[in-house]
Parts: structure tokens; C-alpha cells; sequence
């Protein structure tokens, strides 16, 4: 997919052609509009075709007439599940008169831009425009960091009771995920600290101040995936042996009642033996002496089991 935006009056429109100072976004490209931004903009092919790889690495490289940019960025991977993310690749191309970005899935990093939320933003100023993405991708990662935060505290009271495995498989994709932001954070920003040198792209006073706190969010968010892990690391081991000890609860409790259900039916095997019982033996009140003897016996093995805890 190709779009063409330009900022007209101090808000974001849609164009249909190709001209200076516009941002194209390419979506997943087809060969024919890859061809076509290439013959409009001059930038080097080999830029775009590398961002349009899974597996590439957050990284600047310096084409003949433009500069490419790429950083990871978070993607919800399924909206009916939590905590499925994964991370892809974004490739910010910045010409001598136009601004692309390149990836392969619609990322949430510019649904504000489109929407027209974002202060101080025009396709022409590029560093500027560069800068706040990287910005917004930051806030990206804090703002699913958070999420999956919240979901770990839900799951931590569930896990008190529980005795399946659904529970800690859940918590492993958590920390899959968490793997994955930790990884692209720290690339991330290493891209932003190389920007911040000033030898890439020129930086302006309200150019660097945005670095700056782009750099601390990015930074933030490390730290809080750090923590996140860390302590979701903790929980899976110490919830791995809370349900290991719920289920021996459990087998203990069927064990016991077990031995106190065998009562009954030792006492009737050992009356109903081909044996003479003598007097008791020919009582019209035989079977109701036998429930009792067997109540009686069972309720007095259920209580000194449960006085030793073990029922």
C-alpha cells in the first residue's frame, strides 16, 4: 500500500501524486509501488527492499542521496489475546525533498500523526518529524509495558488456586515478550544516542530537546521491561512450586478420604465372611450395629487424620 501525506494549514492531509516536503508510506509495498516511489524520490532501492525483512536490525546506514533509519517498534500481534506482541521493523528513509517510511504491518506509532494529535508537526521538517516517531515509539513500549503489568497482577491472584498449567504458559509468552522489547529497546537505543552525536542529521535547539527526552523515555521503558522481567521470572518459579503444592494438597485430601471410605468396606467384608457371628450374628438389629460400627470408625480415622493434617 502506498499513501502520500503532506501538512497543509498546520494539519496532516492526503495527496495523491508525489512532491517535495511529503511523507509516502509504504505498507507492506507491492513491487510496482516500490517502483514507482523509487522513479519519483531518487532513493535507493536496496534502502527500501532491506525494511521490508522481519529479521532486520535497528541500525543507520547512509544511501548515495538519503539517509535510512531503522528501529523496532512494537505490534499487537492478536487483539483477541493479551500480551501477544512481537516486535517489527520500521525503516525511516529521509531525501534531500521527500520522507518515507517503509514496514511490513500498519504500526500504532502513527495513528496521532494521521489523526492530527501530534504538536508541531510538519511532513517537511524531517529531522523533527524523525525524532518525534522515535518519540512516540518510546511511549509505545511504556504504554504496553503497563499493560502487561496489569495483566501479570491479575494472573498472580489467579495462580494462588490453581493447579493447571494454562496459568504458567501464559506467563511465559509474557516473558517472551518481554524478551523481545528488552532486545529491540537496547537497539533502539543505541540508533538514538548515534543521533544524538548530531553527525547524522542536523539537529536544531527544539530538535535536541525532543532527542533528549525521546532518549530518557526509551531508556525508561529498558528499565521497566527490566524490572517486569525480573519479577515475572520470580513469579513463574515461586507459582511453579505453588502448584506443585496445590495438587499434593489435593492428593493428600483424596488419599485420606480414601482410607476413610475403605473403612466401611473392610468392616461389611470381614461380617460378611462364611463365619458363625453367634449371638450377634442372628440380632434383627445386625445391619443397623454394622452402619454404626462403620460410622463410627470412620468418623474417628477422619478425625485423628485431620488432627495430623493429613486430611
Amino acid at each position: 500500500m502506498l499513501n502520500i501525506y503532506k501538512t497543509k494549514n498546520n494539519l496532516l492531509e492526503k495527496v495523491d501524486t508525489i512532491e517535495n516536503n511529503t511523507w509516502i508510506e509504504l505498507l507492506s509495498p507491492t513491487a510496482m509501488e516500490v517502483k514507482e516511489t523509487i522513479e519519483k524520490t531518487n532513493i535507493d532501492e536496496d534502502l527500501i527492499n532491506k525494511v521490508l525483512d522481519e529479521e532486520e536490525l535497528p541500525r543507520i546506514e547512509f544511501g548515495k542521496k538519503s539517509t535510512l533509519i531503522v528501529v523496532d517498534t512494537p505490534v499487537l500481534l492478536d487483539n483477541r489475546s493479551k500480551n501477544k506482541y512481537d516486535t517489527y521493523p520500521l525503516g525511516i528513509i529521509i531525501g534531500k525533498n521527500h520522507f518515507i517510511t517503509v514496514s511490513l504491518k500498519e504500526l500504532e506509532v502513527f495513528g496521532d500523526f494521521k489523526q492530527n494529535r501530534i504538536k508541531n508537526f510538519f511532513t517537511e521538517k524531517k529531522t523533527r518529524f524523525t525524532i518525534q516517531i522515535l518519540l512516540k515509539i518510546a511511549s509505545l513500549y511504556q504504554k504496553d509495558l503497563k499493560i502487561i503489568h496489569e495483566d501479570m497482577h491479575k494472573k498472580e491472584h489467579v495462580l494462588y488456586q490453581s493447579t493447571k498449567n494454562k496459568e504458567l504458559v501464559e506467563l511465559l509468552n509474557i516473558e517472551k515478550t518481554l524478551v523481545y522489547f528488552v532486545t529491540s529497546l537496547k537497539a533502539n537505543d543505541i540508533v538514538l544516542e548515534k543521533l544524538a552525536k548530531g553527525s547524522i542529521l542536523s539537529l536544531y535547539e527544539e530538535d535536541v530537546d525532543l532527542l533528549e527526552d525521546a532518549l530518557i523515555e526509551n531508556k525508561q521503558a529498558i528499565e521497566m521491561a527490566n524490572i517486569y522481567r525480573e519479577i515475572l521470572t520470580s513469579m513463574t518459579d515461586t507459582y511453579a512450586t505453588i502448584i506443585s503444592n496445590n495438587l499434593n494438597e489435593i492428593m493428600k485430601f483424596l488419599a485420606g478420604i480414601t482410607i476413610v471410605f475403605s473403612i466401611p468396606t473392610m468392616i461389611a467384608s470381614f461380617l460378611g465372611m462364611n463365619v458363625p457371628l453367634g449371638v450377634f450374628g442372628g440380632s434383627p438389629y445386625a445391619f443397623i450395629w454394622i452402619l454404626g460400627l462403620s460410622l463410627l470408625v470412620s468418623l474417628l480415622t477422619a478425625y485423628l487424620l485431620k488432627k495430623r493434617n493429613m486430611l
